[in-house]
């Protein structure tokens, strides 16, 4: 198969890492979910080279992501995580993840036993992913990013708009918009050449 990527994945050698071992695969946890989302919201207004070259700290700042240890954090931790110059230090996304890190917490069986956050958000896998054949096919929103949206507004998230929504979809396989013919498309395994389901993420 034929090596492409997008441009911002030849960026840089940490980039294409990335790209080739793990953008696209999916993510079907409550803690990887809400690392995603919380590198989510903090990538709005920066480049995603900054947060994944700060990834480690990140993980450092907020317990490994651990939702219930973030949902427990008080006015001292942020003051804390202010300060901290190995992270964003942008005062409304550290309280932000915070603020997720309760609905996280909150949302676990609201919908049903065995509920949380990843069967939440997997939940509006669509029925076909898109088929890009050019970087230009690609989209940033979707109908169903932006249902995922209201969705998770509705239940207490922040920092979690549309296009948010469908780069997080697209990072943890919910679709795939690799190009089609390349050597990562395909890769989370849950979508047949014609964008139709083939498999199942849990």
């Amino acid at each position: 198969m034929e090596v492409v990527r997008p441009a911002w994945a030849e960026a840089s050698d940490l980039l294409r890492d990335y790209y080739d071992t793990e953008w696209g695969v999916p993510v079907t946890d409550e803690r990887g979910l809400f690392e995603r989302i919380s590198l989510e919201a903090f990538q709005a207004g920066l480049s995603w080279a900054t947060i994944l070259a700060k990834r480690p700290a990140f993980r450092a700042a907020f317990a490994d992501f651990d939702p219930d240890a973030v949902a427990a954090f008080g006015d001292a931790q942020i003051e804390e995580l202010l300060q901290d110059a190995a992270i964003v230090r942008n005062a409304r996304k550290i309280r932000a993840t915070v603020t997720n890190a309760r609905a996280t917490v909150a949302l676990r069986g609201r919908h049903g036993p065995g509920t949380g956050l990843a069967e939440f958000v997997w939940s509006f896998r669509p029925a076909r992913t898109p088929l890009p054949q050019h970087a230009e096919d690609v989209p940033t929103t979707s109908p169903e990013s932006v249902a995922l949206s209201k969705a998770l507004k509705k239940e207490g998230f922040v920092f979690v708009g549309p296009t948010t929504m469908f780069a997080l979809m697209e990072a943890i396989g919910i679709v795939d918009t690799h190009l089609v013919g390349t050597h990562r498309r395909g890769c989370s395994g849950l979508w047949d050449e014609h964008g139709e389901k083939a498999g199942d993420p849990w």
